[in-house]
């Protein structure tokens, strides 16, 4: 079995997060979206955003699937269609905006368009690492009584 610890899963959470941050910033400019290192970075951010969500859907969610009581299996069914639509709205972004692969160019003929599109996804997944960490650590931390150890 696997063991992750909530140090792990925070540590992912806060790259993710400062790359969210550091991609919006570059986005704004248009020139800057088409640059080679703007590519590798978004490239990262796909992989550690799609890593994170399996790791956490592979790993988080059984014992919590079998508890007792509702409320808490109906968070993690939460959480477990989040993680859907995150993959969902993910594939369909990268199919409109990086239609190449492997990825080694944004495809941006409309900026505005792109701008707003990239900051919903950036904040659909930033919200949903508040929500994990807000939500299912605390959870899991409750039903396990281990304060390190996610699984």
């Amino acid at each position: 079995m696997t063991m992750i610890t909530f140090q792990e899963l925070n540590t992912d959470n806060h790259k993710i997060t400062e790359l969210s941050n550091v991609l919006l910033y570059l986005f704004k400019d248009r020139s800057m979206c088409d640059t080679e290192s703007c590519c590798e970075l978004f490239n990262r951010y796909l992989d550690m955003v799609r890593n994170h969500i399996e790791l956490v859907d592979t790993h988080l969610y059984e014992k919590l699937l079998s508890h007792a009581d509702n409320d808490i299996r109906n968070t993690v069914n939460n959480f477990m269609s989040g993680s859907q639509e995150i993959k969902k709205i993910m594939k369909g972004y990268t199919k409109t905006w990086c239609p190449k692969k492997p990825m080694q160019a944004l495809a941006i003929a409309d900026h505005n368009r792109f701008l707003k599109d990239s900051e919903e996804m950036f904040n659909l997944v930033l919200q949903r690492i508040q929500n994990e960490t807000e939500k299912l650590y605390p959870l899991i931390r409750k039903v396990s009584g281990d304060i390190q150890h996610a699984a």
